[in-house]
């Protein structure tokens, strides 16, 4: 998904297109679309309705067809797709990066797929299917194959006046990277560390032979980590016997660290990470519903709990009152601790080694807080409804639900992890689950024992 340079101005654009737009001032919008950057469009078309953005997309260059394509959140390209024949979209392909075609091609459906490959040339066709031919998500699915490799006996005025008859280097370009016979990296030079050297020395003498590589099947978040860590601008990707495949350079890092970050807060909605703004009613409504439909499923189970305890609620109704306050904070507490453990997975801290030490130390944080609330519930019940009983009831209670809450809430990512269960998706409804049940049973229960016994 795009995003545009400057906010104001591009929010502008969109306002002015709209209402020429309205108008039937079709000429005008495309000379100002044609202005403009193929992100800013890209953007343009993902802030439109659908009706809009149809007719937006007939008044785009086709030239700057792929450009486009490729800044575009998945389910908005799909849509844009659909109102495209074969012919078009083999030919907007054609200038795309290996990773950025495979990126358009992989969600394809299997007949327009096979379609587009029978309109590409072939070399076009080659490059596609080497890039579908690594799994998703992994290094090799977002590398790209264009970069320039050099041999380690040649001189360093060979190197430029080679460079200098290409006339253009691959975008992105900021190391070279050095290769034996067989392909297998050797090392890199930067093009910052190419231009001072002296021209008669060899590349073997230039070169760094520390360069740390990138495993073709590395997860493409244990990539963008690295580069994070590193603060890489490119990186070599190389197979299991050190042979040079391809490259991953920053700008395929950045939207892999903010796919993530989406993906993250989006989850925490039950919504998908692609969902379109502005898609149709029907499949928008389809889509939440299947969530909605578990979410009272768990709604249901908390409901239970409080119908065993219908004798006790009928007797004191003050209970009914108060009985929203111990799985409300264990509600709170425990998704601080999930917020905390899913970001410290999606950035790689949390590993086997320490998620024991992150489970002792997220239940201390419970017990304590359990104490303190414990302690301060306790003194604003007894004094609001004058009755000493009733407080520590409540003060019980809630020290239960804290404390089972903070350890909730880093167990559930970790368990969920271990069955290939994203935590962003589903660990906020299983703990709102936990503490829901937790916080009611241990209420009404103690209330039961002590108050009506």
């Amino acid at each position: 998904m795009t995003e545009p340079l400057d906010q104001e101005r591009t929010t502008d654009q969109l306002e002015t297109i709209g209402r020429a737009l309205d108008s039937g001032m079709f000429i005008h919008v495309r000379r100002m679309l044609q202005q403009m950057r193929p992100g800013d469009v890209a953007w343009l078309l993902e802030s439109s309705p659908a009706p809009s953005r149809k007719v937006l997309w007939q008044l785009v260059d086709p030239d700057d067809y792929g450009e486009i394509l490729e800044e575009l959140s998945e389910e908005v390209r799909d849509g844009i797709i659909r109102l495209m024949d074969p012919e078009k979209l083999a030919n907007a392909l054609e200038d795309m990066e290996s990773d950025d075609l495979a990126y358009v091609l992989r969600d394809l459906p299997e007949r327009l797929y096979r379609q587009v490959l029978t309109q590409m040339d072939e070399q076009d066709r080659l490059r596609a299917e080497q890039a579908l031919s690594y799994p998703e998500d992994t290094a090799g699915s977002i590398m790209n194959t264009e970069f320039i490799t050099l041999r380690a006996d040649v001189t360093i005025d060979v190197v430029l006046r080679y460079l200098r008859l290409r006339n253009e280097l691959p975008e992105g370009t900021d190391t070279l990277y050095v290769v034996d016979k067989d392909n297998r990296l050797l090392g890199d030079m930067s093009l910052a560390s190419l231009v001072v050297q002296a021209p008669a020395t060899t590349v073997a003498e230039a070169m760094d032979t520390q360069v740390e590589a990138i495993p073709l099947t590395m997860s493409d978040v244990e990539a963008a980590n690295l580069f994070e860590r590193h603060d890489w601008l490119s990186a070599p990707v190389v197979d299991e016997n050190g042979i040079l495949l391809g490259r991953i350079t920053i700008d395929d890092v950045v939207d892999i660290i903010r796919e993530e970050g989406e993906h993250s807060m989006m989850g925490m909605a039950k919504m998908d990470v692609d969902e379109d703004t502005f898609a149709p009613v029907l499949p928008s409504a389809k889509r939440r519903t299947i969530w909605l439909t578990v979410n009272l499923c768990t709604a249901l189970i908390a409901a239970s709990v409080s119908n065993m305890f219908e004798a006790t609620l009928s007797q004191l109704a003050t209970l009914a009152i108060l009985m929203t306050i111990v799985p409300s904070m264990g509600g709170i507490a425990g998704n601080q601790t999930l917020a905390l453990m899913i970001r410290g997975m999606a950035v790689g801290h949390i590993s086997d080694s320490n998620a024991r030490w992150l489970l002792t130390k997220e239940a201390l944080v419970g017990l304590i807080n359990g104490l303190i609330w414990a302690l301060a519930i306790a003194v604003v019940v007894s004094i609001w409804k004058d009755s000493i009983a009733i407080g520590l009831v409540i003060a019980a209670a809630m020290f239960i639900n804290l404390a089972v809450a903070g350890l909730a809430g880093a167990l559930i990512p970790l368990v969920m992890r271990r069955f290939n269960i994203d935590p962003a998706l589903a660990g906020s409804m299983a703990l709102t689950t936990i503490t829901d049940t937790v916080g009611l049973l241990s209420f009404l229960g103690l209330a039961t024992l002590l108050l009506l016994n």
